[in-house]
């Protein structure tokens, strides 16, 4: 299945007459949970013969409701590959507003699920809360399928190394640069995408020029210095060392992702990298002139070169 059709109202034509089997949450991450969840809605609806269908939501609803940036799994152009992926007929990804968010649930499941969708079955993960205040849980969902005649269930926790697999305890895994846990927990590693942009230019008269990749201001960065390899613009696996944070020694305001490739001297302005953090190496630190951070630089190049074997430790 490569076809899958992206809506982003509530308002509309159900995607077959016939109904659809439905699958309702965030997905950030589209982890080994969400994959389980998907792969359980393209089974019952290949056994229905109906649409498999996603209900999830841009921006995200924990991010709607955060104070500060929250650190975003998968952008929103990722998370639709990563659906499709699973063989999902249509996502219907809501715009959450506020709006959105004072719904009470019973409003929810009849605009969405009932009319809009034209629910048969509808499948969610351990612990779903929606609607106005969360006040929706899957005792209410069961009941209401009763009533408008789908069916409600939930599919069991998915665990990697003796924990549940969720989207907050990657976010906490990553912020504590548990880079193998995440893998774990994701089925794959974390990557981090983006063009890449012009910068001041200051890496590469300090002798160590860099990839320069905007970080979203929407999402909460783990800053700090890293050993990364590099994929995309004809790399494949490169080593490098990045830093992720807002530069203090050089002035910097704006979250920024610089990427020094060892042994590398091409164009990469415009291409699309995808950055997989190995190992963290130490935080941002202020430093009182250029000499002390070029000194720097250079231990965390080595450094960098032992944890990524190319160099003997």
């Amino acid at each position: 299945r490569c076809t899958m059709k992206l809506s982003r109202d509530h308002d509309g034509s159900p995607p077959s007459p016939k109904g659809a089997v439905v699958a309702i949450g965030a997905f950030d991450g589209v982890h080994l949970g969400h994959q389980s969840l998907l792969g359980q809605v393209r089974a019952r609806a290949d056994a229905l013969g109906v649409p498999a269908v996603v209900v999830s939501f841009e921006p995200l609803p924990r991010q709607h409701f955060a104070r500060g940036p929250l650190l975003r799994l998968t952008p929103f152009r990722e998370r639709v590959e990563r659906i499709r992926a699973c063989g999902i007929d249509h996502l219907l990804c809501l715009r959450f507003d506020d709006a959105l968010a004072g719904m009470s649930p019973r409003a929810f499941i009849e605009r969405v699920l009932v009319k809009r969708l034209r629910a048969k079955e509808v499948w969610v993960g351990p612990g779903f809360r929606f609607g106005h205040r969360r006040e929706g849980d899957f005792d209410l969902l069961e009941a209401a399928g009763m009533h408008h005649g789908f069916v409600a269930s939930e599919v069991a926790a998915r665990t990697a190394d003796g924990e549940r697999i969720s989207s907050s305890r990657i976010r906490e895994m990553l912020l504590a640069s548990e880079f193998e846990a995440a893998q774990h927990a994701l089925g794959r590693r974390y990557q981090y995408s983006g063009r890449v942009v012009r910068g001041q230019q200051l890496g590469r008269q300090l002798g160590f020029p860099t990839a320069n990749l905007r970080w979203p201001q929407n999402s909460q960065g783990f800053g700090g210095i890293f050993a990364v390899r590099v994929d995309g613009g004809g790399l494949v696996r490169h080593p490098g060392v990045a830093s992720l944070g807002y530069r203090p020694a050089v002035g910097g305001k704006e979250l920024l992702l610089e990427v020094h490739l060892f042994d590398f001297d091409g164009d990469l302005y415009g291409k699309r990298l995808s950055i997989d953090f190995i190992a963290k190496q130490r935080d941002e630190w202020h430093f009182p002139d250029l000499a002390s951070l070029v000194d720097q630089i250079r231990r965390d190049a080595d450094e960098a070169l032992v944890l990524l074997g190319v160099r003997p430790a």
